[in-house]
Order: structure tokens, then sequence, then C-alpha cells
């Protein structure tokens, strides 16, 4: 896009610069706004011109968008074709647009619900967690038996070095002091606990396993893992009567008025659950609707998001840099397949803000970043400063956007109620 300014605007632009640092500058020897306007232009002549530049190219740029009804996603690029005070002003802007399509009818989207309610049998599982939740825990002499739960001290090696050697965020997995385990056969690592049956406290094991497959820290992934272990203490588990009594620990007045309370939580987890499911079928049906080719350089910057989130995750569960580097060509393809997903969502959700007058509000947006804020352990402040340094900002507010458009097609979906079990897969 090429753009031009006339020069009595140019020069307009420079007389009211120039006049700002007139009445404002403090020079030696000048009272403020006495200074000669040729020592002004001789002291500030660089800083006049790149403030006129600024506000010339800005202006011009806002009108010329506005004027041609442009979509822009992405500035590239821009460009001084021309730029000399008593000169029209040319420059050049390189732009991605918003790509075109036709946008599909958004209210009314098909989607499905679930008939479901909260029945007896999934409160009383409910309250079993709440029972094993304020469980108390017995130490006894008796040897190690299915069921016990064990307080142990262990460290473990494979090929006769600590397990830290393979996977470098595996220190827990390598050594740990009073670590309690459940006596059943899947508990920590398979097969652990049950070789344990028979020890009694003060006793020492050696314990051998097999890392399964689909191990949490794959670099350990079928690998043979040896333990010396230390058993502290044997105990076993007391649950508490379900009774008035236990009801007053969850500030309950009676069992009675427990039970109505986590009917009402479980059914509002159940609505949540069943919320999002439909949330999530009028975006997979409107976003199928959508074909076009989208701005790459915003995939691309989206892409590298992704490939951080990747990364950073395979980092969590212990992948090791020569696993992510030989595995890079796949991460990058992935990351790219996520990326322009969301932004063909982003772009056509946008527009169907601007058609329906859908906005992000300060407040909106001061509540999520103390809830980032809170999240990352951090505060407000400075998390406003880091976001600062990039486009931290925009995405916070693309992200509480693209949420109330969501909740706008659910809330205009034409929904389905079905029995349970009956729900379509692609619906």
């Amino acid at each position: 896009m090429k753009i031009e300014v006339e020069v009595p605007r140019v020069e307009a632009a420079f007389l009211e610069i120039e006049n700002e640092y007139h009445k404002n500058a403090a020079l030696p020897g000048f009272r403020k706004g006495k200074a000669p306007k040729d020592i002004i232009l001789k002291q500030f002549g660089k800083h006049i011109e790149e403030e006129a530049k600024k506000k010339l190219t800005g202006e011009a740029y806002r009108e010329a968008v506005k004027a041609q009804s442009l979509a822009v996603v992405a500035v590239l690029k821009v460009e001084d074709i021309q730029f000399e005070r008593g000169q029209p002003v040319q420059i050049a802007v390189t732009l991605e647009v918003d790509p075109e399509y036709e946008l599909p009818e958004y209210r009314g989207l098909p989607a499905q619900r679930e008939d479901a309610k909260v029945a007896d049998a999934d409160i009383d599982r409910a309250l079993e967690a709440l029972r094993d939740r304020a469980a108390t825990f017995d130490t006894v002499e008796a040897a190690v038996s299915e069921g016990h739960y064990v307080v142990v001290n262990y460290k473990g090696t494979c090929d006769g070095q600590p397990l830290t050697a393979i996977a470098p965020t595996a220190r827990g997995l390598t050594e740990q002091k009073n670590f309690w385990i459940e006596v059943k056969p899947d508990s920590f690592i398979p097969g652990f606990a049950s070789q344990l049956v028979g020890v009694k406290a003060g006793e020492k094991k050696t314990v051998t396993v097999t890392f399964p497959a689909d191990f949490v820290s794959p670099a350990l992934a079928n690998k043979t893992g040896v333990y010396e272990v230390e058993l502290v203490a044997v105990k076993t588990k007391k649950l508490a009567e379900l009774n008035d009594e236990f009801a007053k620990q969850w500030e309950a007045e009676s069992m009675a008025k427990l039970r109505e309370g986590v009917r009402k939580d479980l059914q509002n987890e159940l609505n949540e659950r069943e919320d999002r499911g439909v949330r999530n079928q009028v975006v997979l049906h409107l976003m199928r609707q959508i074909k076009c080719d989208l701005p790459e350089s915003v995939v691309a910057a989206e892409t590298r998001n992704v490939v951080y989130e990747l990364v950073n995750e395979s980092q969590r569960h212990g992948a090791t840099n020569e696993v992510i580097e030989n595995e890079k060509e796949k991460i990058y393809n992935t990351a790219r397949g996520v990326a322009m997903e969301r932004v063909r969502a982003s772009l056509v959700f946008k527009r169907i803000a601007d058609k329906e007058g859908i906005t992000v509000t300060s407040q909106e947006f001061d509540t999520e970043l103390y809830n980032a804020a809170k999240a990352m352990q951090t505060t407000v402040d400075k998390l406003k400063k880091d976001l600062a340094k990039g486009d931290g900002g925009e995405h916070i507010a693309q992200n509480i956007l693209n949420r109330k458009v969501i909740n706008f097609l659910k809330d205009h979906a034409r929904i389905e109620v079905v029995p349970v079990g009956q729900l379509k897969e692609t619906a």
C-alpha cells in the first residue's frame, strides 16, 4: 500500500512539533520558551524530524486503512520512498490482511448435549473421596501386606548410574526420604510396592522394576531400575464414619446437608462439562465451513509459540535435549498444524466480534492479568512489564475475546438434548 501526504500537511506537522519544543525547551541562558527558534532547530532538529515522521506516517496509515476498509492482521514492513520537509511524504507499507472468505451463519449452529443428571451413586463416590481425604493412619508392627501404606527411603539406579544421569528431571524418582506408597500392584512404579510384601519396619530390600513403555519420563521407558529401599514404617488407613460429625468437617450442618451440597457441586461440574462439549461442537462445526489462506507471518509467529509450549511440556516430562533435537521436525509439524487452527479461529472470532459488538473491557483484562499473575506466583506489575516487552498483552486480550465469542456461539446454538450415551462423536 502506497501512501502520500501533501506538502501543506507535512509543513503543519513540522510547525506543530517545533512550537511544542519551543514552548517547553529549557536551554542554558534562556528562560523556558524564550530560546530563539534557530537554536531550537539546531539543538532538537533530529528529534523534531523523527516526531513529525512518526506523526505523519501514523496518521496517514490509519486513514488509508480506514478509507480502503482493510482488515489488517500484520504490518510486515514500512519503507520511506520520500521523506523531506517541503516535499510530499511518500511511504510504502507491506501488509497482511484478513483473508477473504464468506462468514457462514454462526447463529443457530447445531450441537448436542446429554440429558445427564447426578445419581445417588455419584454422590456416594464423592463422599467416599471425602472420607479418603479425611482418613487417618495408624502405625503397625506387622509385616507389609496388600492394602498397607508404607513409608520408605529409597535410591534408584539404572545400569549402575543414578536415574538422573539418564533423565535429568527425574530427581524425585532417583532418591526420596519418608516417601509414602500404597501397597497395590500399580502404585508408584508398577511392580515396586508388591516387592515390599513381607518386609518389616527397619528392614531393607532391593527392588527391581522395568519402567513401562509409556512411562511419564520417556528417557527411562523400557529400562530396568534397581532401588535400594529402607522401610521406615508400615501404616493402615482408618476411614471416618459418615455421620453428622463428619459432615461438620466440611462445613455442613448434617449428612443430609452435606449430600445436598455434594449434589449441587457435582451438578455444576456436570453442567460445565456439558457446556464445554457444546462449545467444542459449535466451534468445530463453524471452522469446518471456513476455507481460506492464512497470513503466513501470523502463522509463523504462532508456530514459534506452540513449539515453545511443546518443548517445555516435553522437558517437564523428562525429555532430554537429544530426544527433542531428534524429534524437532515432528514437533515443528505438530506445532504448525495447531498454530494454523488457532490463527484461523482467532480471525473468524474477531470478525464475529466486530459484527456483534463483542469487546474486551478493561476490567476483564485486569481480572485476567490478576489470575495469570497468581498462577505464575508473581505480581501484576511484574507481569505487565514482562508483557510490555512483546505482544503478550495482545495475546491475553485475544484469548478473552475468543472465550467471549465462543460463549456467544454456545448461547445462540441450536441444541438437541439426547439420552446419555447417544451423543454423536461428530456432532
